[in-house]
């Protein structure tokens, strides 16, 4: 049953790992996306400025997944590269991106998974140089009554699924992120009071398999 819960994180962070672990139809070819505006560039440019100036930050975070279920925890940024979602209580879940990859570990289950931060949508916003016109594309701009929202997916299909980011205005901050996984599957992140933070401890980007030799895989 708790499996069931995290499952939505796990297609979050690592769609690629998900569509290969369940038998996942080929959806048929997508409409050809409009192109965008200059408008739309001007927002997506304006996105990108402020990513990549987020060297490092920290806040709250709430997750929703399909079927409703709510779990929340505190999250910590700095890029390039790294990230840490730990799960409050009675969760033992706990996420971190290195920079080179995206580990796992749910202390309750006492499983350990990880995975190439590249092939996840981590990988969109914590990346050194933010490429919204080449690694990813971005599919759809869209305002929104507080901000904008922009939606992107991978044009070569290496990481299945799309994630939608979502900005407030006054000042520019991100809000959060909903994902849309190769079944039509949807997850949302809503990020609250995430704000920059200098002087995080580096030790927090760090997560090996605590495991017994003999059960790590």
């Amino acid at each position: 049953m708790m499996k069931r819960v995290l499952l939505p994180l796990v297609l979050l962070l690592c769609p690629l790992a998900a569509s290969a672990q369940t038998s996942v139809p080929k959806a048929a070819p997508a409409a050809r996306p409009a192109a965008l505006s200059a408008e739309d560039q001007a927002l997506i440019d304006r996105a990108v400025a402020y990513l990549e100036g987020l060297n490092s930050a920290s806040g709250r975070f709430v997750q929703t997944d399909a079927r409703g279920s709510v779990t929340q925890g505190a999250v910590a940024l700095q890029r390039p590269g790294k990230a840490r979602f730990e799960y409050d209580p009675p969760s033992g879940l706990l996420v971190v991106a290195d920079g080179r990859s995206v580990s796992v570990l749910d202390r309750r289950l006492k499983t350990f998974e990880s995975y190439p931060e590249r092939s996840t949508p981590l990988g969109l916003f914590l990346a050194g140089r933010i490429k919204l016109d080449g690694g990813v594309r971005v599919t759809r701009v869209a305002r929104l009554s507080d901000g904008f929202s922009l939606t992107a997916e991978d044009p070569k299909k290496q990481t299945r699924g799309s994630i939608t980011l979502n900005f407030t205005d006054g000042p520019l901050t991100l809000a959060g992120w909903t994902l849309v996984d190769p079944r039509g599957t949807m997850t949302r992140v809503r990020l609250i009071d995430l704000k920059a933070a200098a002087g995080l401890n580096p030790a927090q980007f760090v997560l090996r398999d605590p495991r017994p030799p003999t059960r790590q895989r």
